[in-house]
């Protein structure tokens, strides 16, 4: 009964206090949405806080939802948040009882498709292109006939097939494999680490250091090539003291790594043949500058010949030698 004698309504309603309230509250929104995939665009990303941890958010027409990438999680994704990136994040929902707010703890995020990795390349292409990692001074000749080549790519499938088929069919000379993941997450840093370990052996070591570098694997989607788009690997090719060939994807397919090599091939058996020339042309060609050098010879031997002979045409006989001093002493006594 209250003080106007009626039944207080409230009397019954359980009490709780404030950390009792936010930790029914977080335990209520982390079992319904234990595990989501929320798409929306990236807001208020200014890259890692001190903490290694990111915060921002991601937010449509109507709506917004707080983001949090723990340090741990964010030095192992495949993609970077990006402002005004649309992204498909995949995480846990929770709440933050010290401000009674609820966000999104992501694990893995990406682009929204096509587009949005189109223009996360685009944006990546003008910042790489305004350091000079593209310049056209930057790019090295590749050597005429290097003795030893470094590959990149699957030690598995067609592509290294193709390639050493193709080199030893043209010109036969020793062929180092690194083995890399051409597809996934971590392509990046082991087709970087690859490029980068190859510079670092030794020129008389036990494991010959290569004079030509070719990065290969077959063609493939956006998606399937994005690791060759990879800030990373970008560097690593474009910091490379041995010229490097890219052989990414198809003819028609492009990545980052093409802007940054020293020479781009259409397939990874194009990248073959921009690599030795062929032996037997070679040999060919040294037959008819052997064989144009001696006709050469032959014939400046005939000429200086045929000019010995008109000197000694011109010269005295032997009786007119002798008989020189002869008719001199006759024509005195006269």
């Amino acid at each position: 009964m209250n003080e106007d004698g009626k039944t207080d309504s409230l009397g019954n309603v359980a009490e709780f206090s404030v950390s009792e309230i936010s930790q029914a509250l977080k335990r209520t929104v982390e079992d319904a949405f234990g595990h989501v995939r929320v798409r929306g665009e990236v807001s208020g990303y200014r890259g890692p806080h001190a903490s290694g941890h990111c915060y921002f958010a991601l937010k449509d027409e109507r709506a917004r939802l707080e983001a949090v990438i723990w340090r741990g999680t964010f030095s192992k994704l495949r993609f970077q948040p990006q402002e005004g990136l649309e992204v498909v994040a995949t995480g846990k929902l929770s709440t933050y009882p010290g401000s009674s707010k609820y966000q999104i703890i992501i694990d893995a995020i990406e682009p929204a498709g096509a587009g949005a990795l189109m223009a996360l390349l685009e944006e990546r292409k003008r910042k790489l292109a305004a350091e000079g990692l593209f310049a056209q001074e930057r790019k090295r000749p590749l050597p005429f006939m290097p003795r030893v080549i470094g590959v990149v790519t699957s030690p598995t499938g067609a592509v290294i097939r193709d390639i050493i088929h193709r080199i030893t069919d043209r010109f036969p000379v020793h062929v180092l494999v690194w083995p890399v993941r051409v597809q996934g997450e971590t392509t990046g840093d082991e087709v970087s680490a690859a490029v980068a370990g190859f510079n670092a052996l030794e020129r008389d070591g036990p494991i010959p250091r290569p004079d030509l570098l070719i990065v290969a694997r077959g063609g493939g989607s956006l998606e399937d090539l994005w690791g060759f788009n990879d800030e990373a690997v970008v560097r690593a090719v474009a910091a490379s003291q041995i010229p490097v060939i890219s052989a990414v994807g198809h003819e028609t397919d492009w990545t980052l790594i093409d802007l940054a090599a020293d020479r781009r091939a259409p397939t990874p058996t194009g990248a073959a043949e921009m690599a030795v020339p062929v032996k037997a042309e070679l040999e060919a060609d040294l037959a008819r500058l052997a064989a144009r050098l001696k006709a050469a010879i032959s014939r400046d031997v005939e000429r200086r010949r045929q000019g010995l002979r008109a000197v000694a045409r011109a010269l005295p006989s032997p009786d007119q030698l002798f008989a020189l001093p002869r008719r001199r002493f006759d024509t005195e006594l006269v």
